[in-house]
């Protein structure tokens, strides 16, 4: 769906993209990046041509494998460790619903790739849909933002499992504008340390989000990546209490008013994810209102359901232009996942960093600034100091610093200056909020 409006080189989500006039299907910045893709995109704009229409990106990614086989053979390449035919499939432990799902794959991908090519049989072709769907990698837009693909790195495949893990990934998109050229970076996928590790300890990865209870995540992992998890978190349940966490005090809830508020906090969310496929926004505003005023007698701060309802309502509220009250939430949001989160987590970066827009676009110059330097430590060891979204996140502490100064120095001036540029200058609307959460890791199979 995001196709013509994300440039198929470099990922930079913009209108006005050239497309490729042989398959018309993809589009691309300029004939600079039209040329990088060229390699990759030659045998597919043929087939894509001659096909009639681009099939999915599954079979277009298995497609781009096996040309690349064809091309270089099937040996390791300079720099990699392991070949994509030596990486698991778990084809075997498939149940009925994803064997037939493979074989609507295979069958797109026999109809897709041409007769003039070296022909492959058909174990090598079930091997690499199912590397795809158990090895995947998700592929973010420039900016971090929002998944657009998905890739395979068989290099990262060897990294273990760990909830709590020592390494993190992070998909670069580098910088690859010519007017910069001599700040370009190549597009990369990179493995980076969370904290100090010490020489022999394993590298780990945590393939799913940490903000579910371990019973949660054990599923997850058993159903997509065919393991049971012996991570300590998982084993002892750490956390899981703080997740489930209730109001403390004399009047502690029953446990059958506890379950109700779970119960009811299900089910808004599921009303919600139909509010917002519907871009019902005050819809989405309303029910979150609605769930809270239940949630807060009853559930601890650190409550999972709380926290969700908390982010979607901080998300939607921003969009809205109601800063003040998205604040509240965000802070609320912020404060527990900083108790649940690996404190160098990704998407506790991110989440921190939200909170600081939201702070700031509500004039609360203090607590943004706070939240957007929180938010940068994070990231520049989550994404390093390259990555176009710690760029970003540099330029927004500068400006807010410079703000903070000014608000110290003469508060009065301050809000006076900020609401005459807010009328001479139209705010900055945050994105649209999606259906889904920030890219995770890995991709998932639909």
């Amino acid at each position: 769906s995001l196709t013509h409006v994300i440039c198929h080189t470099c990922f930079k989500r913009q209108e006005g993209l050239h497309r490729c006039g042989q398959c018309k299907f993809a589009y691309y910045c300029d004939r600079t990046c039209q040329r990088a893709a060229w390699l990759n995109h030659k045998n597919e704009c043929s087939a894509i041509k001659r096909h009639g229409k681009a099939p999915t990106e599954n079979v277009r990614l298995a497609a781009r494998i096996l040309w690349k086989m064809e091309r270089e053979g099937s040996g390791l390449s300079e720099g990699c460790l392991v070949s994509i035919e030596e990486l698991q499939n778990h084809v075997d432990s498939f149940g009925d619903e994803e064997k037939r799902e493979l074989r609507a794959d295979v069958e797109s991908f026999l109809e897709f790739w041409p007769p003039h090519c070296q022909q492959f049989g058909m174990q090598l072709i079930s091997h690499i849909f199912g590397v795809i769907s158990c090895n995947g990698f998700t592929l973010s837009d420039q900016r971090g933002l929002q998944a657009v693909g998905v890739g395979i790195f068989p290099n990262l495949c060897q990294a273990n499992h760990d909830c709590w893990p020592n390494c993190t990934v992070v998909f670069n998109n580098g910088n690859h504008e010519a007017v910069r050229s001599m700040f370009h970076t190549q597009m990369r996928i990179e493995l980076r340390a969370l904290n100090k590790i010490s020489p022999g300890d394993e590298l780990t990865v945590s393939y799913v989000d940490f903000l579910s209870l371990s019973e949660e995540r054990r599923k997850q992992l058993k159903k997509q990546y065919y393991f049971d998890c012996t991570c300590e978190h998982c084993k002892k349940q750490l956390k899981d209490d703080l997740m489930l966490a209730v109001k403390a005090g004399e009047s502690k809830p029953s446990a059958d008013t506890v379950k109700e508020v779970i119960q009811l906090s299900k089910d808004t969310l599921e009303k919600i994810n139909k509010a917002r496929m519907e871009g019902q926004y005050h819809e989405v505003v309303k029910l979150c209102r609605d769930c809270l005023k239940k949630q807060e007698p009853v559930l601890g701060d650190t409550n999972i359901y709380l926290l969700r309802i908390l982010s979607i309502a901080s998300e939607v509220l921003s969009y809205l232009q109601m800063f003040e009250e998205a604040a509240d939430y965000a802070k609320r949001m912020v404060d527990g996942y900083l108790k649940i989160y690996h404190p160098n987590n990704a998407q506790l970066g991110m989440a921190v960093m939200r909170a600081g827009v939201t702070h700031w676009h509500a004039g609360l110059i203090e607590a943004g600034h706070g939240l957007i330097c929180k938010a940068y430590a994070i990231l520049l060891i989550t994404h390093g100091p390259s990555h176009p979204i710690t760029k970003d996140l540099e330029v927004m502490r500068v400006q807010t610093e410079m703000e903070l100064r000014m608000f110290q120095q003469n508060e009065f001036m301050y809000y006076k200056m900020r609401e005459a540029a807010l009328k001479n200058q139209k705010i900055q609307v945050m994105p649209e909020p999606s259906n889904e959460n920030a890219p995770s890791l890995f991709h998932k199979k639909e």
